[in-house]
């Protein structure tokens, strides 16, 4: 009988089992296989048993060689998958706090050239190694606080260079770390001064779309569809372009206002629709019958603190597949905690903590087109477990404000 590398027992384990082939919906969200007295066994990078301690001990995988970890009293999850990230940057922009306590919207700041602008001129007056050192540690908190798999965007480039220049980044930092970064060309994230929303839009359809087809720097393209940034017209034409030349399709979606984004991203068969706070009913039904993943942001409209929440139980009641992200980024969500999104989405997207939880994990990974790879702890896939100390599932959201991560496992191997 061949042995396990490692065997963790004698802990609830939540195996969000069962969803692997589609992301759950409706009351499939809550179920998420919770194993009492539970273990799993590891060999390798990759999980070999899932059962209760019986089971496991029983099948023989318990050898001279394994490393056992007691997770009594403890909650054993899969890593967490942060599917909406803008985590590759230079700088920080502390100082537009005090103005949007004065009320100056986003909008009006990113028209002052703040906003994704102030970014976009430190992240491409940076060197490589800057941007990389200070991405970095963004991915250590992360990967601190159980996100194992995450999808990071480009965007503060906005021109062919600099875009192109933040992907070979992403893919760098990708082959030198531990987590596993999805990369989405976002260079349609703002338009840059001294362009029309027409001329900049094909510019990237026409040069930056082809170049990073050719290089295969990217898995999905993304745009900001929104009043004053890129118009539904334009959107569709960056995303047909895209869907073209090979990538998949997301869209941020009705963040600031209801402009058809949501209908756009059904239309267009994008695999998700992100943000979403003012969607309309026709748009969550298009969203619905097109089987495009609502992926949440709740941390931003923590941030922007207008009390505006996407209406994550009607979405649900739809039928919508919901998923959670951090929407980490400098700017509307400057945090790395998907346990902080955990408590936001209880409270105020009213989510069952299993609801939550299948949010951040497989469908998560639906999101990212990995969830035959990650999002749950079933047999044959990546052993990318953590361990928290908290006594059940309830406790998770509970209790906010601290980190409840005690190990990380990434393909098998502690982290």
């Amino acid at each position: 009988m061949v042995q396990a590398d490692l065997l963790i027992h004698s802990g609830t384990v939540v195996t969000l089992a069962g969803h692997s082939a589609q992301p759950a919906r409706g009351q499939a969200m809550s179920s998420v296989g919770l194993i009492k007295d539970g273990a799993l066994a590891v060999r390798g990078d990759s999980i070999v048993a899932v059962g209760t301690g019986a089971e496991v001990r029983a099948a023989g995988w318990l050898g001279r060689e394994t490393r056992e970890i007691n997770a009594g009293g403890k909650l054993v999850l899969p890593g967490f998958v942060d599917p909406h990230t803008h985590v590759l940057y230079a700088g920080s922009r502390e100082n537009e706090l005090a103005m949007k306590l004065a009320g100056v919207s986003y909008l009006d700041i990113l028209k002052q050239g703040g906003g994704i602008l102030a970014t976009v001129r430190s992240t491409t007056q940076a060197t490589d190694e800057e941007i990389k050192a200070q991405t970095r540690k963004r991915l250590a908190r992360m990967l601190s606080q159980g996100t194992t798999t995450l999808e990071i965007k480009s965007g503060y480039g906005l021109t062919v260079a600099e875009e192109l220049r933040a992907l070979h980044l992403i893919r760098e930092l990708d082959e030198e770390g531990v987590q596993d970064l999805v990369p989405t060309f976002m260079g349609a994230h703002a338009v840059p001064p001294g362009w029309s929303e027409e001329e900049y839009t094909t510019l990237i359809a026409e040069e930056m779309l082809p170049q990073v087809a050719r290089e295969s720097l990217a898995e999905y393209c993304d745009v900001f569809c929104e009043k004053g940034v890129f118009s539904p017209e334009s959107s569709a034409k960056i995303l047909r372009k895209a869907r073209e030349v090979g990538l998949k399709l997301k869209l941020h979606a009705d963040e600031l206002e209801s402009s058809g984004g949501a209908e756009l991203a059904a239309r267009v068969g994008a695999v998700s629709a992100e943000h979403l706070l003012r969607a309309s009913d026709a748009g969550i039904r298009a969203l619905a019958a097109e089987n495009v993943i609502a992926v949440l942001l709740p941390a931003t409209s923590f941030n922007l603190a207008q009390n505006v929440y996407a209406r994550a139980k009607t979405m649900l009641a739809a039928g919508v597949p919901l998923a959670l992200a951090t929407d980490s980024n400098p700017g509307s969500s400057p945090t790395e905690s998907m346990p902080f999104v955990l408590t936001l989405a209880c409270l105020y997207l009213k989510l069952s903590p299993e609801e939550a939880l299948t949010a951040a994990t497989i469908n998560a990974a639906h999101a990212l087109g990995c969830a035959a790879l990650v999002g749950s702890l079933e047999v044959g896939k990546r052993a990318d477990i953590l361990i928290l100390d908290v006594p059940n599932l309830n406790y998770l959201p509970y209790h906010f404000g601290s980190n409840p991560v005690e190990t990380v496992i990434k393909r098998g191997r502690i982290v």
